[in-house]
């Protein structure tokens, strides 16, 4: 009898302690986690449904000390909507509500005419003095409602990358970016603040804890907005002085893959997306958009070369300023000739064509397709990003020699530029594939957070090959780059320029007056912490990319080694 009253007893104060621990869970998460979604609904001098008021996650950036700044958040306000069948003379209610905010007569008129109709919205995202304001006027048929809406308060600043909420049909959501990419993570369930708490917990104790909020959070980034803000700065001033088509610019980490900056031009407001007209400004082209980047891939076939063993950096050949393949003749940029004794070392200085058919054939085909797949570019990268575009490289499957040589100096194949960094990375970094990505966690709503994690893998280079590349890129940025002057004295920096001609898709040719600029760059050189990768399509009154873009990379370089006080490594 005893034993039976002692086993009820702990049963029945089993059962206490669960429930007084559910009654725990339920409150922080009420108290702490949606503290200000309750607090917000009190606020009841202005009302409407509650399922009206839209609710979405936050989207950081996180600064280079960790703090944490919003990118994409909600902001409160107010709305006015009418009510036209208890409004009898419209132009009066008009002239009244003119005096507090500013409506256009025409749309205010046909809406208050509307003479069946219980509800028209006349204006929207008012501050609370122009509500009250409106309050003190008193008109009959008039509402005051609050509401919630998106607000991005770097403006422009990584639009590409955060993209932007608006309507498809009548279902409101992210369509671009990040507000697409995790859009489940950033949607809220308005309605599920209201339930009845007790019903939820007898009805359902796992769904109540768990279900609703597992996939509900705040998106937190990668993206440093004071680099983010000078990398677009400086794609700006080259867009102007150059009248440049399209420009855009990566700032990565070579080690992981987490990338501080990532911006195109041109680009748009969020908080004002009705002003653009092309819709394919919204499209992020550093992830949609494929390129032919020409001489930046040349370090690329050059490490293969090393690797595979068929050349060496002090390797030579016979420079003639041209070379014939399959019967048409590839020159040099400058179609002159370096003579005999011309080093591995002056192809990628001087970005010589002849020396990359060189390196080529010495690879063989094989190899070399082989070596360029093994650095990524047939593969998506798998950027956190929508709409990321395989690249064009059915040239590498091609019988002709002449496909082979013009891959080996960057023609013919076409990558996104998250692609060719990635590819640029594993010179870096001692052969590793990385993921790009622009998310480091989600701080989910109940209060998990979990930091994303993106895999590491091996491309074909080794360690030594890479440092063997490095050393050769060092010596372009401190002989070559600006004649010598660019040089560091206390940082190494390892860069290659690109100039490709731009494909004309109706020919099937080549532009003869448009070419792609690119230049690539990382430091410090031999542990990098930053891989910086720069394009500009169809600059005008410029030839070079080594003019378009040293001065621009070097200003990048300089700000980014004093902005996060990296020590000198010579």
């Amino acid at each position: 009898m005893t034993q039976s009253f002692i086993s009820r007893s702990r049963v029945i104060l089993l059962c206490f302690v669960f429930f007084n621990l559910i009654l725990v869970v339920k409150l922080f998460l009420v108290q702490i986690v949606h503290s200000n979604a309750y607090s917000e609904s009190a606020d009841r001098q202005y009302v409407t449904s509650v399922s009206n008021v839209y609710e979405r996650g936050t989207i950081f950036f996180k600064d280079k000390d960790g703090q944490l700044i919003s990118a994409a958040t909600q902001t409160a306000g107010f709305k006015i909507a009418i009510e036209p069948n208890k409004i009898i003379d419209a132009e009066d209610v008009y002239q009244k509500l003119v005096t507090a905010i500013v409506l256009d007569h025409d749309n205010f008129i046909t809406r208050a005419k509307k003479a069946d109709d219980p509800y028209e919205e006349v204006a929207n995202h008012l501050s609370r003095e122009q509500a009250d304001a409106i309050s003190l006027l008193k008109i009959p048929g008039v509402q005051i409602v609050k509401e919630k809406w998106r607000f991005y308060p770097g403006n422009s600043l990584a639009s590409h990358t955060l993209g932007l909420v608006g309507y498809k049909d009548t279902e409101l959501g992210g369509r671009y970016g990040l507000e697409r990419f995790y859009n489940t993570e950033l949607s809220r369930n308005s309605n599920s603040l209201y339930v009845n708490f007790f019903a939820e917990v007898f009805s359902n104790i796992n769904k109540t804890l768990f279900e609703d909020e597992a996939s509900e959070g705040d998106v937190v980034t990668t993206i440093e907005p004071t680099v983010q803000s000078f990398l677009e700065k400086k794609l700006s001033e080259v867009k102007e002085k150059y009248k440049v088509d399209s420009i855009g610019g990566i700032i990565m980490n070579p080690q992981d893959g987490s990338i501080y900056a990532l911006g195109a031009k041109p680009d748009f407001n969020p908080n004002d997306f009705s002003q653009i007209k092309k819709n394919y400004t919204f499209s992020n082209p550093l992830v949609e958009n494929v390129l032919e980047f020409g001489s930046v891939v040349k370090p690329l076939v050059m490490a293969a070369a090393f690797d595979a063993g068929v050349l060496t950096p002090e390797s030579t050949y016979n420079d003639k300023g041209s070379v014939i393949v399959e019967k048409k003749e590839i020159f040099n940029f400058d179609k002159k000739a370096r003579g005999p004794g011309t080093s591995m070392q002056e192809v990628l200085s001087q970005s010589l064509n002849t020396g990359m058919v060189y390196v080529a054939q010495k690879l063989g085909r094989e190899k070399l397709r082989e070596y360029l797949l093994a650095y990524g570019i047939k593969d998506k990268t798998g950027i956190d990003l929508p709409n990321e575009t395989s690249s064009l490289i059915s040239n590498l499957n091609s019988p002709r020699e002449i496909e082979y040589a013009n891959a080996a100096f960057g023609q013919g194949i076409a990558l996104t530029p998250v692609e060719m960094v990635r590819a640029l990375a594993t010179l870096s970094n001692g052969g590793n594939l990385v993921v790009p990505h622009v998310v480091k966690e989600i701080k989910y709503a109940n209060g998990i957070s979990k930091e994303k994690k993106y895999p590491i893998t091996r491309a074909k280079i080794s360690k030594e090959t890479s440092e063997m590349i490095t050393r050769m890129l060092v010596t372009i940025m401190d002989k070559a780059i600006k004649g010598g002057t660019g040089k560091l004295e206390h940082f190494s920096v390892a860069v290659k320029t690109g100039t490709a001609q731009v494909a004309d898709n109706t020919t099937g040719g080549y532009y003869e007056d448009r070419h792609t600029h690119s230049f690539f760059g990382y430091f410090p050189a031999y542990d990098p912490k930053f891989i910086v990768f720069l394009y500009a399509l169809d600059p005008k009154e410029v030839r070079y990319a080594a003019e378009t873009w040293s001065d621009p990379f070097l200003d990048i370089t300089k700000f980014l080694l004093n902005y996060y006080e990296i020590s000198p490594d010579r």
